[in-house]
């Protein structure tokens, strides 16, 4: 073995999909091509001014320059049980219910690391966010998929599960309003999964980055709201999409007090916790009225209904989605995924996402971000129009 080999879990992981995306944009830029990128889900817009207000005067207190708690400040805690006492309705303890997480991406890859050995099994939504599956394999740990599929509305067939993988689970993923496929959680889904955890001893792992993000009246709960939820699951909330912070890395993670004392065990031995300014600038976003994520929403419901216009146009059939930054549609017939992407990227210079690059299940599908500016969509969407016909 070379010095620099990487290590057997590593080379069972695939390129991560973004950084792939990311490639392909500057290879078409290098070749003095015009490209749009409906791609990559990360808001255009910037983070609402009175976070950054926040943000600039918590830097500017030399008390939060040193290394913080890993639970938290007080202030943090609290601001997400109000928060989710008004928004969903569900009691959060700040004491034992609540910790900072430096963005879901970390959080769901380190609860992995937090109860997941060899042997064991991770159930993931297919198709899903890669860190699904990607986190379980790099704990040694393996991941076993739940096939999302339009007849059952995107959620898993609870009833298909393999038993012998039921056996041997210990984390369930979950996401609703779902990415990729903007599907919305069904009445009775969540009920579901909490008999289910509760049946079989799994820790449900919602991953709720997309419940501030929807349309035409659509309200998404918590899945803590479920009755018996927080005896079985915990929640991951982030503040990326919906206050549009991505690369402020805020999130939180919520509900089962010995689960999360668990993973609080666990990032005590991996991270030092996140910056308190970032916090401080967590409870400006968590207490703030809704107006701003009301305009963003706004900006959003418009450009989705361009994209599906535009969709529809070309021949493909496609519904707008209620929740999330994506329009998920089937791929015209006579083309995969990859292939109806590639057509896309070198006859209209715009970028989308082929749904294989989510899993099994995504293939036959695409994903169109939303995360542009109105002209570059219109002009994406218009080009899609012209270089891109419907199947005779």
């Amino acid at each position: 073995m070379a010095l620099t080999d990487p290590s057997k879990r590593l080379e069972a992981m695939p390129p991560y999909m973004f950084a792939e995306l990311e490639r392909r944009i500057a290879d078409k830029k290098a070749q003095g091509i015009d490209v749009i990128s409906l791609g990559i889900g990360d808001p255009d817009m910037p983070t609402y001014p009175h976070i950054v207000e926040a943000m600039q005067k918590a830097v500017a207190d030399p008390g939060t320059h040193q290394y913080p708690s890993n639970r938290g400040r007080d202030e943090f805690r609290e601001a997400f049980a109000r928060f989710y006492r008004r928004r969903f309705g569900v009691e959060i303890d700040p004491e034992s219910e609540v910790i900072p997480a430096i963005g879901a991406k970390e959080c769901i890859y380190n609860l992995c690391f937090a109860f997941l050995d060899p042997g064991d099994v991770a159930l993931a939504a297919d198709p899903g966010y890669p860190v699904y599956t990607g986190g379980p394999i790099l704990a040694g740990a393996e991941p076993v998929v739940l096939p999302l599929v339009p007849e059952f509305g995107f959620v898993p067939d609870l009833d298909a599960i393999d038993p012998e993988a039921l056996r041997k689970a210990r984390l369930l993923f979950l996401n609703y309003p779902n990415n990729p496929t903007g599907a919305v959680v069904p009445d009775g889904f969540f009920e579901r999964v909490v008999e289910l955890a509760r049946e079989h001893e799994i820790l449900v792992v919602h991953d709720n980055a997309y419940s501030e993000t929807t349309y035409d009246g659509y309200v998404a709960p918590s899945f803590l709201a479920t009755p018996g939820a927080k005896e079985v699951g915990v929640e991951v909330f982030s503040l990326s999409k919906g206050f549009n912070m991505t690369g402020w890395r805020c999130a939180a993670i919520l509900g089962n007090a010995d689960a999360i004392k668990t993973y609080w065990r666990l990032k005590t031995n991996v991270d030092s916790g996140l910056f308190e300014a970032v916090q401080l600038a967590a409870v400006a976003a968590l207490d703030a009225p809704r107006d701003s994520i009301d305009e963003m929403n706004a900006i959003y419901q418009r450009r989705r209904d361009l994209v599906v216009s535009a969709l529809r146009d070309i021949g493909v059939e496609v519904e707008p989605p209620k929740g999330t930054i994506y329009v998920w549609a089937p791929v015209p017939e006579g083309y995969t995924s990859t292939s109806f992407v590639e057509k896309v990227l070198e006859e209209a210079a715009v970028v989308i996402s082929p749904g294989s690059m989510y899993g099994p299940s995504g293939e036959g599908f695409f994903r169109i971000s939303l995360t542009t500016p109105d002209e570059r969509i219109t002009e994406a969407v218009e080009r899609m129009r012209e270089h891109v016909k419907p199947a005779a």
